[in-house]
Parts: C-alpha cells; structure tokens; sequence
C-alpha cells in the first residue's frame, strides 16, 4: 500500500508544488491550508505522514503536532521550518516530531526523509510481527486446555513470571514442562533475552560440569579451545534444566553453590564469572521422595523449589483431550498438506477413553498418524492404533448433569468441525432450530468461529 502523506501550509504554492512532487514519487499525497483543517481531515481517515509547517495562522505547527500525537500516535509528522527558527524545530521534535527540514525546501532531501522513515516503520512493523510471533509461540498458544486445573496453572505462571524466583515445574514425560518454562520466560522482563534449554537426562556423567559451567583450553583431554557452558549463554535469560532429577550428587553440590553465589568457574579456570540467571528446572520425578532415598540433596531441593508448578496428566483433564485433538489435526493438515475436517464422535470417545501413558506427546503421535492414513475428511476409530480403538471405560464424569453437558459441547463442535462451521447445516444434522444451535453454542462456551 502506498504510503499517504498530508501536507499542511498556509502558502497555496507550497502545498501545491510539494503535492505534485510526492505524486509524482508514487505517494499519495493530501493538502490542508491550515491545522484545523488538518485535524477535521485526521479524523475522517489515517495518514502515514504528516508534513507541516511551524509557523502558520490559527493553529501552528507545534501545537499542531501535540494534537496529531494525542489523535493519531502512530503518524510521523517532519515540520518546515527556517533558518532562523531551528531551535524551535528541535524543541518540537522533544514533542514527537520524526524530523524537520529547512527552508527553502530540497525536494530531494525530503523524499530521501521520507522514504527512511518508511524504513523505520517497516521495521517497527516487523519488531512488532516478531515480537507477536514471540508470545503467540511461546505463552500460551501451544500450552491447549481449558481444564479448571489448567486455569489455575495459568493464572500462577502468570502470579510467577514477573519475578526472579526459581521455579520447578513437575509433571510426567510428555505433558510439555519446557513450554511452562518458554511461557514463564516470554511473559518475564527477560523475554527478549535468551532462553537456553538443557536435558539433563542426555548429558553424559562425566561432562556435566562442562556443559554447564563450560570449560578452557586444555582442561581435559580434547579441550581444544574454549567453551562457554549453558550458564553463560544464557547470561540476561533464563536457563531451563529439564529432568533436574537426572544431575549426579558430586554436580548437584557445585549447582547449589552456582545458584547461592551466582557466579560460575568454568573448568581449568582460575577465574570466578558473575552470572545473571533465571532458573527454571524441571522433573518427572518425585524429588522429595529422592530426597529421602539420598539420591537427590534437600538443600538443593528447597533452592529449586521456591515455587512449584505442577502440570496435570491427561488423566486429570480429560476436557482438554478435544482441544488438544483439534489443535493437533489442524497442525498436521499444514504440515503433511491434508484436509481432515475433524474426528469423529466414536474416534473421539476412544481418544477421550484411552489410557494416555505418553502424556500430550503420545496423543500428539497418534493424531498425526491418523491425520497421514485416513482415507476420508474425518478420522474414524479405524485411523487409530490398534492400542487407542480398545480402549474403554466412561469419557464423561460421574455427575449426570455435568456428563450430559461435556457430551452435548463435544458432539455439537464435532458436528460443527464436520460441515466446517456452516451452523444452518449443523442445525439440521442436529435436529434443531438455528436459534436454538446459537444459544448452545454461548451457553456451552464453544469457540464457533474457530471451529
């Protein structure tokens, strides 16, 4: 889209001789004889640009830029100004103004301004695309459910993440600890500083301490060169240690001492480097119950556990197991180019059913398998392994009336995901009025438009 410039001036001339210019450059320029008329045409439609005179009658420049500022912050606005009046160019621009230019004007000059400010907010645009993709990746976009115990989840990473404190994030393999842990880190001051993950469970015994704390030149044997450990790359950030249980004791007494003193000494070194560090661990394991076999020491322990956060299994939120199917089939349509509408109600209760020992990360396999060898545009029991088609046992909760409401707001989003959103042909393959879908779908808090 071309950039729109407006420019302001009390002199007929000017107005029109830079008109013609800008036009004639592929802008689309605009002219107001003063900065009432200005703002009047302000209101009426958005402007990129705003060039403007200081001195002009009724209204001048500069007061005209706090006005366009309050109205319309995300416009740029260069004044023109004279020799003589420079330094009230330089105040204007502690008001806002991008830039200024003399007179008499150098119409290169300023389409050279101009197009670097285009520039500049191309590149504004972009941070705050990146910045977007940032945060929609790493809160709460890929952590899917909307469980009571997930809620509260949220509502404590959201109490936790301002802070510096140690966090340790429990739950069994495959419930997504690290993206609790991306989510902390995304919604901390340190967001826009690195986030570097570690398994501790890979790490070999004898090269823990050098992949944490790193390592000189010919401290061992292969040391060919220096090597920063994880500490320092993610020096501002935040560190994460997934499977924390997994640290040998004679490593854990040097993590506790890191931790307490917030300073590392990489092998071979004499030399003692402050650390600026959050940490974040994580563990399938009962570490309290590590504790009391000796395989893990308390006062590490308690440094780690400053705040826990604990992430429910499938089992303690069968809820979600819909959302997160859906989330998974549209993920895969994208990525191995197919067009499944959904799953089936008879598929859904087996998936709702099964016995999820791999946690998300085993549903997530098993939905993309079936998104890969279904023949048809919904996945049926048949597309699933044979393990998820014998499952058995009630998808829905003791309670009757709860029961019959998680039934009805699953069949209706499957009916819904079947004739792709189209809610006069949901209604009839339901059997109700159309009226009567729309007060179901508020009632039953259904996310029809993304359906």
């Amino acid at each position: 889209m071309n950039t729109s410039v407006m420019i302001v001036d009390d002199e007929q001339e000017i107005r029109d001789s830079l008109s013609e210019v800008l036009t004639d450059e592929g802008f689309l320029a605009y002219t107001a004889e003063n900065g009432a008329v200005a703002l009047e045409m302000l209101s009426e439609q958005h402007y990129d640009i705003i060039i403007s005179d200081i001195k002009m009658p009724e209204m001048d420049g500069v007061t005209l830029l706090q006005r366009v500022k309050e109205q319309a912050p995300d416009t740029f606005v260069i004044l023109i100004t004279s020799y003589g009046s420079t330094e009230t160019a330089v105040e204007a621009m502690r008001h806002g103004a991008i830039d200024y230019i003399l007179k008499p004007i150098d119409f290169d000059e300023l389409i050279l301004r101009i197009k670097n400010i285009e520039l500049h907010k191309d590149l504004i645009r972009e941070v705050s695309f990146l910045r977007g993709e940032i945060s929609a990746k790493y809160n709460y976009e890929h952590i899917i459910g909307e469980s009571v115990a997930m809620k509260s989840m949220y509502r404590l990473i959201d109490k936790v993440a301002p802070s510096t404190s140690t966090v340790l994030v429990a739950g069994r393999s495959g419930t997504g600890k690290e993206l609790v842990a991306r989510a902390i880190h995304a919604r901390s001051e340190r967001a826009h500083r690195p986030f570097v993950a570690i398994n501790c469970g890979a790490i070999p015994e004898t090269l823990f301490e050098s992949e944490l704390f790193g390592y000189k030149k010919g401290a061992f044997t292969g040391a060919s060169k220096d090597k920063d450990g994880v500490f320092k790359a993610a020096a501002g950030g935040t560190l994460f240690l997934d499977e924390v249980g997994e640290i040998p004791l004679q490593v854990q007494v040097k993590l506790l001492r890191v931790i307490e003193m917030r300073e590392i000494k990489p092998l071979g070194s004499n030399t003692v480097i402050p650390i600026n560090v959050r940490l974040i661990a994580a563990t399938n394991r009962d570490l309290a119950k590590e504790v009391e076999r000796g395989s893990f020491r308390e006062d590490l322990y308690y440094r780690l556990n400053i705040i826990e956060i604990y992430l429910p299994a499938l089992s303690e939120r069968k809820d979600d197991i819909p959302l997160l199917v859906k989330h998974f089939v549209n993920k895969y349509n994208g990525e191995l180019k197919r067009r499944i509408i959904g799953v089936d109600s008879d598929a859904m209760k087996n998936l709702v059913n099964y016995n999820w020992k791999g946690e998300v990360r085993e549903l997530e396999n098993i939905v993309e398998r079936a998104v890969l060898l279904s023949d048809g545009d919904m996945i049926s029991p048949e597309d699933l392994p044979k393990r998820a088609q014998e499952s058995s046992g009630s998808a829905y909760p003791d309670n009757l009336k709860e029961a019959t409401r998680n039934f009805e707001k699953s069949h209706i989003v499957s009916i819904l995901e079947r004739h792709e959103n189209d809610k006069a042909k949901a209604a009839e393959t339901l059997g109700i009025g159309l009226s009567s879908l729309y007060r179901k779908i508020d009632d039953l808090g259904i996310d029809s438009e993304n359906e």
